[in-house]
């Protein structure tokens, strides 16, 4: 790939997606976009930056966005985010939200589905201390293709034995010829959606709890910030947003405060607490 395609591919990309590519994974871009030539029947690179510059074929543009997507998950991924979703925030909000019984949570770059499914089977367990109340999961990721393998809840064996407890395994899945596959009752808890983060997402409503892990490190600085800050517009005065171990809101924006107490958790700046968009309360109604 000559140098001025590959700029191209970098502008698109970042346009597109907000990806922001470093020079030394250019080497990535050719091995990925090599599998997009074969798929299309295109000749070669040069042919596939022609054809995407053309900006006639959507399919082919998505296939190229979707490539250079990183898609790496498992179950209960890091584990200390789920031990605080259990531990610290769901006990903290059946407290403050008991009034009204209702708990919105997004997880918002949720690839093939193994964080809202880790999250589904944490509330399962939770369930005797939340009869009568209203949670709702929504799962977010710019790529179908990984939307349509969470929504079928389908995974082989390797992605079943990467953090997944053995006694979830059993309680929660059925073996389909070699896959597993999660069951229908946690996949009803759970509603995936197609979202390109740098746009806009207002339309979902505003979340008590927002997981948006290992996604900010794939984009530049600015498109860092503008990010964060219309997270902090659609999250509750008291909400909390949970980070990836490499990811921190330092030096990117005011909108969001570290907890002290807890590594990657994060609430609103006492100072912009007031300045939210949205509500739950409002985002109930919709």
């Amino acid at each position: 790939m000559n140098e001025p395609d590959f700029e191209y591919l970098r502008a698109f990309l970042k346009a597109r997606s907000g990806l922001a590519l470093p020079q030394e994974k250019r080497y990535l871009v050719e091995s990925r976009l090599a599998a997009i030539c074969r798929s299309f029947g295109v000749a070669d690179l040069t042919e596939l930056v022609k054809a995407v510059r053309g900006g006639r074929n959507l399919a082919l543009e998505n296939a190229v966005i979707e490539a250079m997507t990183t898609n790496e998950t498992f179950f209960f991924r890091d584990k200390g985010p789920f031990d605080l979703f259990k531990d610290v925030l769901l006990p903290r909000y059946l407290s403050s939200r008991s009034n009204v019984r209702h708990l919105r949570i997004w997880c918002a770059a949720a690839s093939t589905g193994q964080e809202p499914y880790s999250l589904a089977m944490l509330l399962e367990e939770a369930a005797p201390r939340l009869a009568g109340w209203k949670i709702d999961i929504l799962a977010t990721d710019i790529s179908n293709d990984v939307l349509s393998k969470a929504r079928a809840g389908l995974y082989n064996q390797f992605e079943v034995q990467r953090g997944l407890p053995i006694q979830l395994l059993l309680k929660h899945f059925t073996q389909v010829g070699d896959q597993w596959q999660i069951s229908a009752k946690m996949r009803s808890k759970v509603e995936f959606k197609q979202l390109n983060l740098i746009k806009d997402f207002k339309h979902f409503g505003a979340f008590d709890i927002i997981y948006c892990r290992n996604v900010l490190i794939y984009f530049d600085s600015p498109t860092k910030s503008d990010v964060l800050k219309r997270i902090s517009h659609v999250l509750a005065p008291d909400g909390s947003l949970i980070l990836g171990a490499a990811e921190t809101v330092l030096g990117l924006t005011d909108a969001f405060q570290p907890d002290a107490s807890h590594r990657g958790l994060y609430g609103k700046s006492p100072e912009k607490v007031g300045q939210n968009v949205l509500t739950p309360a409002l985002a109930m109604s919709r």
